[in-house]
């Protein structure tokens, strides 16, 4: 990804931390967090054991999306990210996301923003094959500036339904292609893209839109995935979301080793050039153009593959402990 340009020429490099992010200490917060409420099963989604099957719940929000929609005056699209950051934390776990409720924290009502919040929600709850069961609307001027949108969707597997959840060296590991930036690392990416842009001027691969429309490109669904990955015995799942490419780490400790990976969609190598990002942080922050990884026996693996023009054997899994991706370990 390397441009050519002069590094003294360059401004400093930004990473996530500095953007006002970090990794590590967001999952020490998380750890403590959950080592105070007690049993939690599952890297993806809590799961309770309701006799023959599994009840599932994941929970997440859109994130500092939020800041791009409220400077494009735009929120269709937040909704689906609402629902796909949730139902694809599902599908990681081997689970069937059937019901969403969401919440919207506002400072101000407003009919218009929670209009195109609530049509987001409905097209987010066609894709991923999930009913809309309710929310919750709270006003609380005095907590909130602008707004959250976050929410929870619950989901059903079979006893024998869920992924293993581990890995096996010498799996081979299929990715399926993101729709761009999801809605992760924008903390990052909007730093970087607002040194010397607005969000409305011309995104410059691609001058027709703009670069709020395509950081506010909706994350992609992968609901579809959960059948065909259940036939062909895919041992464990990863959602490409905050971390980047160390999320395979979810899927236990190995080598992941990606040797054909999808290209970064434009946007990616926009942010990294903008903020003089370096390619291990992006690749530690982003989905870098994959955005669902999962782990098969390599027959299996080529079966899936070939049945998905979206789809492609990515790498393999050895013994160690690292993601090795275009020239970086993670």
């Amino acid at each position: 990804m390397d441009d050519g340009d002069d590094e003294n020429d360059q401004p400093e490099g930004l990473t996530y931390a500095e953007a006002g992010v970090d990794i590590d200490e967001s999952e020490a917060a998380t750890a403590a967090l959950l080592a105070a409420t007690g049993e939690f099963t599952g890297d993806y989604a809590g799961l309770v054991d309701i006799g023959d099957r599994y009840l599932a719940l994941a929970t997440d929000g859109v994130g500092t999306k939020l800041l791009v929609a409220e400077a494009m005056d735009d929120y269709s699209t937040v909704g689906i990210d609402c629902i796909a950051m949730n139902a694809n934390d599902l599908v990681a776990t081997g689970v069937e996301p059937v019901a969403f409720v969401d919440y919207l924290a506002v400072e101000t009502p407003d009919g218009r923003t929670a209009e195109q919040i609530g049509e987001g929600l409905a097209a987010g709850a066609e894709r991923a094959g999930v009913a809309l069961v309710g929310g919750e609307t709270a006003v609380m001027p005095d907590v909130i500036r602008g707004l959250d949108v976050a929410g929870t969707c619950a989901g059903l597997a079979p006893k024998d339904g869920l992924f293993p959840g581990e890995a096996a060296a010498g799996d081979a590991l299929v990715g399926v292609r993101s729709s761009g930036i999801h809605s992760n690392g924008l903390t990052l990416a909007r730093e970087a893209v607002t040194r010397d842009h607005a969000y409305t001027d011309p995104f410059p691969p691609n001058p027709d839109r703009t670069i709020g429309e395509e950081l506010l490109e909706p994350t992609r669904i992968y609901a579809d995935l959960l059948g065909p990955l259940r036939e062909h015995d895919a041992r464990a799942a990863a959602h490409v979301t905050g971390g980047g490419w160390t999320n395979l780490g979810r899927m236990g400790t190995f080598w992941y080793e990606i040797t054909d990976p999808f290209e970064p969609q434009p946007v990616f190598e926009f942010v990294r050039r903008e903020g003089n990002v370096s390619d291990a942080e992006m690749h530690r922050t982003f989905n870098m153009g994959t955005g669902f990884v999962a782990s098969l026996a390599s027959e299996d693996a080529e079966a899936f593959a070939e049945d998905r023009a979206d789809a492609r054997i990515v790498g393999h899994v050895e013994e160690g402990d690292a993601v090795s991706i275009r020239d970086l370990t993670l």
